[in-house]
């Protein structure tokens, strides 16, 4: 069997099952053989009424049943010869061979009971397996069809599909964004939660990019259109879970090759118990049971409810061979900038000088920089709306790219920026002594002058992830032996985030080719190695890895060609469940294994020594495919701790919009 009769609709699964056309069974389609089924069924068992009621009734109850059976049959054998035609030689001949061999002994009660409990299977699995899909099917199904267009001014209403780069639409409260781009104007709160797995909607503001699929919830905005389509991120979201529902595991591959032997094997079985007992009931018992669909349901249905759980929380695997080896791991490489810290600068101390109020500092601060773009700025501005300080009139604004900016505020002359350039503007003094902090530590110094005289100073830093230091440790828990940060940065810059987190090992100055050396000397060691990167400048040693995963990779085309597992989001929380969902799919995938296997061959043990009766047998079939079903099914519902809205954890600094506290100091 397939992976992809589990998963792709459209496709018919070689060697495949038992009757159950899995793969030709299209879901529209089922209420009309449920309909078809039920119809069987009444006449099947109008003919047991009939024979109870009217003894002298056996020909009405023979008519009742042979149409019953003719209705509940039809779908098998069409299955079987069209298998036959193709030159497959399948599961579904044996239950056609069963159904065939009731009916030939006059005996079409049974051959219609049969025949109904293996269509009832195919119905109740379809819609199961179906289930484990819902996840799925709600993240690729959720770009609107219609777009509010803007043409000189005017709103026209139309096809999503229409919508080309460059084309400017309108997104109200409530809409869904019809395709990627960036807010010329308006202001609002987007939920992206199906894009990146974001627990708290996100504010968004005019230079902000907003995806396809994500639902504005507050503000109306006007946005430009980048990519449209197939282009934008929900649509290659949409690719790539598609690509891994196709892959299939190593030993699915067996399975594919010799399952092509199994079905004439058991028809030389059941050819040797026709011939040592001339019991044709039994050679039906034998055929319906050997049928080995909880067997071959048993990896391809935990493998689509893993896939189902992680990509509700924005784990995108390209290969479900990536997932499976997620299992395995036992070291993560992690880099350090943008994967365990934010890449963005953010105050973290504030130390006015004299007798300046810290917030007096700060609003002159954040004024002199709130029209630069520098990151500097952003951090001063981010924190002056936090704390929802004021702003100043701000005049004679300049700047000097790279040293700092000047400006008048409220009559006063405000300069900021790093020690030399306040120095080179005739700021006196060794400014650098009013600081007890070292930038080699990975602090970035600003100053502030005003009318030439130094009234404080501000410390930045790239900011730790909030869920960084627990998720290590969930990691370390779940049985990660070695966790490791490489790190191009400064070497005390490292040790101090490596502290800040509890990272046991850390390797700083690397260049490149340096990471990849140490993933490798790390699988040299027989570590199962698991390289965690933003995608961008962490290509090689992503490439080096076991399995690599890029952090972030909403928008991100890097991001999600360079590494086979992509965080469509920067919660590090998703790590420690990508390992717990991997070996809970291993474990669920050997047990159904196992369960398959047994349940096989005790039901065709049994029908051979004529303990179970071809209806029994049929029963005890759809019995033990719902049981691997079911069982696969537990793994649909892992993660909800984690999902949008119900996180009990603490979210992101992304999602959450919050910094680290802020302690203001004076001198």
């Amino acid at each position: 069997m397939q992976v992809t009769s589990l998963l792709s609709q459209n496709e018919h699964p070689a060697g495949c099952d038992c009757g159950h056309d899995h793969g030709g069974l299209q879901h529209s389609h089922t209420n009309t053989k449920l309909t078809q089924t039920l119809i069987g069924l009444i006449l099947v068992l109008n003919a047991f009424v009939i024979e109870w009621l009217f003894p002298n009734g056996k020909t009405i109850a023979g008519v009742s049943a042979m149409v019953g059976a003719v209705i509940l049959g039809y779908p098998i054998m069409k299955v079987a010869i069209k298998d036959l035609r193709q030159g497959w030689l399948s599961i579904n001949e044996l239950v056609a061979l069963g159904v065939l061999a009731s009916a030939a002994t006059g005996d079409f009660k049974t051959a219609g009971i049969v025949a109904f409990f293996m269509l009832l299977g195919e119905i109740i699995e379809t819609r199961t397996a179906a289930g484990a899909r819902a996840s799925i099917e709600s993240l690729i199904k959720l770009t609107p069809t219609k777009a509010r267009r803007l043409v000189e001014g005017r709103e026209e209403e139309v096809p999503a599909s229409d919508l080309k780069v460059g084309d400017l639409i309108r997104v109200r409260p409530g809409d869904n964004i019809a395709a990627d781009g960036v807010i010329v104007s308006g202001q609002g709160s987007i939920n992206q939660a199906n894009i990146t797995g974001e627990s708290l909607p996100v504010d968004k503001s005019p230079g902000e990019q907003v995806f396809a699929g994500t639902i504005n919830l507050t503000g109306a905005l006007e946005v430009k259109v980048t990519k449209a389509g197939q282009n934008t991120t929900l649509g290659r979201v949409r690719e790539l879970i598609l690509a891994a529902e196709k892959t299939k595991l190593p030993f699915m591959r067996i399975v594919d090759q010799y399952i092509g032997y199994y079905t004439p094997l058991v028809l030389v079985m059941a050819a040797l118990v026709w011939a040592f007992t001339k019991d044709l009931e039994r050679v039906i018992s034998v055929l319906i049971g050997a049928c080995p669909c909880a067997f071959i349901l048993a990896t391809p249905t935990a493998m689509v409810a893993a896939l189902s759980a992680a990509a509700r929380l924005g784990i995108l695997v390209k290969n479900i061979a990536d997932l499976e080896a997620a299992a395995r791991i036992t070291a993560f490489v992690f880099d350090k900038t943008g994967t365990l810290t934010s890449g963005k600068l953010v105050v973290s101390r504030l130390n006015p000088l004299g007798e300046l109020p810290p917030a007096e500092f700060l609003r002159v601060v954040a004024s002199a920089e709130r029209f630069s773009n520098h990151p500097t700025a952003k951090a001063l501005v981010q924190l002056a709306d936090e704390a929802g300080v004021p702003y100043a009139d701000v005049a004679d604004f300049r700047e000097v790219a790279g040293k700092g900016v000047t400006a008048t505020v409220e009559g006063a002359k405000i300069i900021v920026g790093r020690a030399a350039f306040l120095r080179d503007q005739g700021v006196p003094g060794d400014l650098m002594k009013l600081v007890d902090l070292d930038e080699t530590a990975g602090f970035s110094l600003l100053f502030a002058a005003k009318d030439g005289q130094c009234v404080g100073w501000v410390g930045l830093q790239d900011q730790v992830r909030s869920e960084a230091a627990q998720s290590l440790r969930d990691l370390q828990e779940a049985g990660i032996r070695r966790v490791a940060m490489v790190s191009g940065d400064r070497k005390p810059v490292a040790e101090r985030v490596a502290a800040e987190i509890g990272v046991p090992e850390v390797v700083a100055e690397c260049l490149p080719q340096d990471k990849v050396e140490f993933v490798k000397a790390a699988k040299a060691k027989g570590y199962r190695v698991a390289v965690v990167g933003d995608g961008v400048n962490d290509a090689p040693a992503l490439a080096a890895g076991d399995i690599s995963i890029a952090m972030g990779a909403a928008g991100s085309e890097v991001a999600i060609h360079s590494a086979t597992i992509a965080l469509m989001n920067n919660d590090l929380r998703r790590l420690p469940f990508l390992v717990k969902i991997s070996r809970m799919a291993r474990s669920v995938i050997n047990q159904n294994f196992l369960f398959g296997v047994l349940f096989v061959i005790i039901v065709l043990a049994a029908g051979a020594m004529g303990y179970v009766h071809p209806i029994v047998a049929a029963l005890l079939h759809n019995a033990g495919a719902l049981i691997v079903v079911f069982n696969s099914a537990r793994l649909v519902r892992q993660g909800e701790e984690l999902e949008p809205f119900l996180a009990n954890g603490p979210a992101p600094e992304e999602a959450a919009g919050t910094g680290p506290a802020l302690v203001p100091q004076t001198a």
